[in-house]
């Protein structure tokens, strides 16, 4: 859609409202879905925002097949990309909430979450490198309906599954009481509160500038040969790679310990990644760079949702996958629509050459308030390591020795920092 969008448009500005249209649906309804999500049946909820997906899908192949070359093209794009937001408000904290009701052993679930963040973070960018491919071997329209295509076996799957019977929470009171209870205990639980501020600001400036603005590097690197989808194709495949790379690392990790220390590594390491490649003017070395941007960018966030899933009360899970959901979406639109405007504000000119400098100061900044939020978040790892110990043990994550052991050092290198 963005590659579509800004072939038809050429600007920075209207790509980032595009994308706004998409997902600030999360942030408005996010917490609201989250109550819903804790009161309802989730795989009945989830296979029907699956049919919805699918039916927007086909509403998108059918605008590009039949409005192709209309000045209505874009404006259709726009609503169609809000549709989706307001079906996905609904459908990832729910998808998200409905791991726990298919993992039968509790002793599985902590690798279970592992493996589904994994997958999920993975998913969003290997997709847009096999579109880019899609877009300059077949067209638009096969992206869209192929997507749309795709649904019918996750909703057979969904529908084959066989699950413990689980009763839906009763209700504790009106939808404003339990926001205002999910919102609490988020707030009041600091790794929680640390977890989705570092994914609020990371999703608010770096996501978006890697993301969004993508198309305007492919255009410039791809301006010579007129190949800017097959290049666009190309830097999301990289980015792909470097994704499946931490996917890999992170499958193959048998516990959550040491997940703190690694998500505030992996982002200030994709901060500097979006410095670096903001510097390049090459298209080698830009495929160089963006597979440890994917790879940094993918554990940090795949990390921060295991983290939260394994500290998240069953009864709250939903509310706080919603919450989730609006720092790693919801301020993705902002920072899509701060991207787009920036990157056209801070343009020297309308060429591909200008158009690029503009995209790359974006992307500075965007690096350095990464790098920022990093360092941040490293400060708060012993006060977060000693609050989160205690609820691993008395989950089973760790053996009671471990906790323990772990806290006494957590407080003892603490107490050597503060001397």
């Amino acid at each position: 859609m963005v590659w579509l969008v800004y072939s038809l448009t050429g600007s920075g500005k209207i790509l980032g409202i595009t994308a706004f249209a998409g997902q600030v649906p999360a942030f408005v309804l996010g917490p609201f879905a989250g109550v819903w999500v804790d009161r309802l049946n989730r795989r009945r909820l989830i296979v029907t925002t699956q049919i919805l997906a699918m039916s927007q899908s086909f509403a998108l192949a059918a605008l590009v097949l039949f409005v192709h070359g209309h000045g209505i093209l874009v404006p259709g794009l726009i609503v169609l990309a809000f549709v989706q937001g307001l079906i996905n408000a609904f459908d990832m904290p729910g998808r998200q909430a409905f791991l726990v009701e298919m993992v039968n052993d509790r002793e599985d679930l902590a690798n279970a979450i592992a493996l589904n963040s994994t997958m999920v973070h993975a998913a969003r960018l290997i997709g847009p490198a096999v579109a880019g491919f899609l877009i300059h071997y077949v067209g638009s329209f096969w992206c869209f309906f192929l997507d749309g295509l795709s649904y019918i076996a996750v909703i057979a799957a969904l529908l084959a599954m066989c699950l413990r019977p689980v009763t839906p929470r009763p209700r504790s009171g009106s939808v404003i009481f339990e926001l205002r209870e999910g919102f609490a205990y988020v707030w009041g639980f600091g790794p929680i509160r640390a977890l989705l501020l570092l994914m609020a600001l990371l999703s608010l400036t770096g996501m978006p500038a890697f993301s969004v603005l993508m198309p305007i590097f492919a255009g410039f690197f791809g301006s010579a040969s007129g190949r800017g989808p097959e290049t666009l194709g190309f830097l999301f495949g990289a980015s792909a790679a470097g994704a499946l790379a931490g996917a890999l690392y992170l499958a193959s990790r048998k516990s959550v310990l040491g997940l703190g220390r690694l998500i505030a590594v992996m982002a200030f390491v994709f901060g500097l990644m979006l410095l670096a490649f903001s510097f390049s003017h090459y298209l080698w070395a830009s495929l160089l760079i963006v597979p440890c941007a994917g790879c940094a960018m993918l554990i940090t966030f795949a990390s921060s949702n295991t983290l939260l899933q394994t500290l998240t009360d069953d009864e709250k899970r939903g509310r706080v996958m919603s919450f989730f959901t609006m720092a790693f979406v919801g301020m993705t639109p902002w920072g899509n629509l701060l991207a787009g405007t920036a990157a056209d504000a801070l343009a020297s000119s309308n060429s591909p050459w200008g158009k690029f400098v503009g995209a790359a100061r974006t992307l500075q900044i965007a690096g350095a308030v990464c790098v920022a939020a990093a360092l941040s978040f490293t400060v708060k790892l012993p006060a977060i390591r000693r609050a989160v110990h205690p609820i691993y043990e008395k989950k089973g994550i760790l053996p009671r020795a471990v906790a323990t052991g772990l806290a006494e050092a957590t407080e003892v290198v603490s107490g050597h920092e503060q001397q």
